[in-house]
């Protein structure tokens, strides 16, 4: 399932990852370099799966691991309400 945030979050990358503003509330989120790359995957149109295969190719983690830290950040950023 791809992913896709609302239109009052912004994102800027940085040096250290990705920031996310949320507009509604003020907040500010920072994405560590494994979570942009998974966020980025996802916006992209990639699968969960696909985000996990960059994970294991990027970082060289254990498949399942990478999945479940896909499955737990989607959660997360859903959960908030950042993300659809």
């Amino acid at each position: 399932m791809t992913l896709r945030f609302g239109d009052d979050v912004s994102t800027a990358e940085t040096d250290y990852g990705t920031v996310l503003l949320d507009e509604r509330a003020g907040a500010y989120w920072e994405l560590n370099p494994t979570a942009t790359l998974i966020v980025r995957t996802l916006l992209d149109g990639g699968a969960e799966a696909e985000a996990a295969a960059a994970l294991v190719r990027e970082f060289d983690i254990d498949r399942a691991q990478a999945l479940t830290d896909v499955e737990a950040l989607v959660r997360e950023l859903r959960d908030s309400g950042l993300a659809s």
